[in-house]
């Protein structure tokens, strides 16, 4: 309508007139031209809403408006609308416009709707299209999708956007990775009663190999990944070969070389490994045995150990450098015990952190967002973690205390000492 009233200055302004306060013919309601509903030209410190009624434009404060009032503004100017906006009560009274140019714009809405309101019905209904919706069920509808949409982001947060920048994090692929790792992941696993089929060995001693190869590792400065794929080629070759007492020691040394040249920048040397043994085995037996276990697993080192997920897990717990120690103590605990070997991977990873959480925490605590990453409620949980729970009550005690020890030095925050969640128990 301010493009109308410069046209119409131009047009009379050889006559002389500057058309300044003039209001607006009617004829103008024949051009069918949809009004400006929301001018947004008032001045003053409080933001005030114009409505529209039979008697004029009405202003309302922020403090007084209707709240369904405050989206009629954005709505173009309807016979149905035009109609709504007349029913409306208005009790306010007009304020004042801050200059002549504002004043008229403000008197072409008023007779621009006024007259719109007493033209022909069939014009109205050709050239200005009816809404569909209310404007009620719009707003409502709107602000329910918002309200959804943020229930949504807080329920589940963006764990990788602090890595977004970071190549080798591969956030564009890696929830592809880890689904790919929960399809596979019973490939790694090992029956939990397979050394029932061993004649020479038994379950104690895998426990005493483990813990021994955990102080190995610890003393080698290795990394984490490959204490976990050593235990596990140990188990998955266990599984398959029947191995006497006198060489089992040799197994665990050997499943170590190999995950050391899987995982590890620097491998340990082959005389290295026979140092460790104290000379029990020659290098011919550490390559032999090599041979045997690669060919019995058919080369396959790549699958996917608890410490795949715990990277992950952690990350979804937002966890500090306390949880991060105190959750590796308690499954490094777990790969010790042969009753563990019941529960995949995944599993493990995600009852040792939530075994965490509560030890540190003194009670129940496990989150939507490590629910969802994990796919692990807290029911599901807990016979895992209340097993966990007996084995952090015991770490101290018996014969088997290699882990105990390493995670009792200040290297790894003294993470051994916390008291067990004994509560989890009850």
């Amino acid at each position: 309508m301010e493009n109308r009233a410069h046209a119409m200055k131009s047009e009379n302004y050889d006559q002389g007139n500057a058309m300044v306060g003039v209001k607006f013919a009617p004829e103008m309601a024949n051009t069918n031209r949809r009004a400006l509903c929301d001018i947004k030209n008032i001045i003053g410190g409080r933001h005030h809403h114009l409505s529209v009624s039979t008697n004029g434009l009405s202003e309302k404060s922020d403090a007084t408006v209707n709240p369904k009032d405050r989206f009629l503004g954005h709505r173009p100017i309807t016979r149905k609308f035009a109609a709504t906006l007349a029913n409306q009560p208005s009790s306010a009274h007009l304020a004042p416009i801050g200059s002549e140019r504002q004043k008229r714009n403000a008197d072409t809405a008023f007779h621009t709707v006024a007259d719109l309101e007493n033209s022909q019905s069939t014009k109205m209904s050709d050239d200005i299209p009816l809404q569909m919706l209310s404007e009620m069920d719009e707003v409502m509808t709107s602000e329910l999708k918002e309200i959804e949409m943020e229930d949504i982001e807080d329920a589940a947060p963006n764990i990788d956007s602090c890595d977004a920048g970071n190549s080798l994090a591969v956030v564009e692929y890696v929830d592809e990775i880890y689904s790919f790792y929960r399809r596979t992941e019973g490939s790694s696993c090992v029956a939990p009663n397979y050394m029932s089929s061993q004649t020479d060995i038994n379950e104690k001693m895998r426990g005493i190999l483990i813990d021994w190869l955990i102080e190995v590792h610890y003393k080698l400065e290795l990394l984490e990944e490959t204490l976990f794929l050593t235990v596990n080629i140990i188990d998955r070759f266990l599984a398959r070969e029947n191995v006497v007492r006198k060489r089992l020691q040799l197994v665990g040394v050997t499943a170590m070389l190999l995950a050391c040249k899987y995982e590890e920048v620097s491998v340990p040397v082959v005389e290295d490994l026979i140092l460790i043994c104290d000379r029990a085995y020659t290098r011919t037996d550490i390559l032999e045995m090599e041979r045997m276990i690669v060919n019995t697993l058919k080369f396959n080192m790549s699958v996917p150990t608890p410490y795949c997920f715990m990277r992950r897990f952690l990350k979804a717990a937002n966890s500090d450098k306390k949880l991060e120690l105190l959750s590796f103590f308690i499954i490094e605990l777990s790969l010790v015990e042969y009753e563990m070997l019941k529960f995949c991977p995944s599993m493990l990873a995600a009852a040792a952190i939530y075994t965490s959480q509560c030890t540190l925490n003194g009670f129940k605590s496990w989150n939507k967002c490590c629910e969802m990453h994990t796919k692990y409620s807290e029911e599901q949980l807990m016979d895992c973690s209340r097993m966990m729970v007996e084995l952090h009550q015991r770490a101290a005690h018996g014969k088997l205390t290699g882990v105990h020890r390493k995670y009792s030095t200040f290297r790894y925050g003294c993470a051994a000492k916390s008291e067990p969640a004994t509560f989890l128990l009850d």
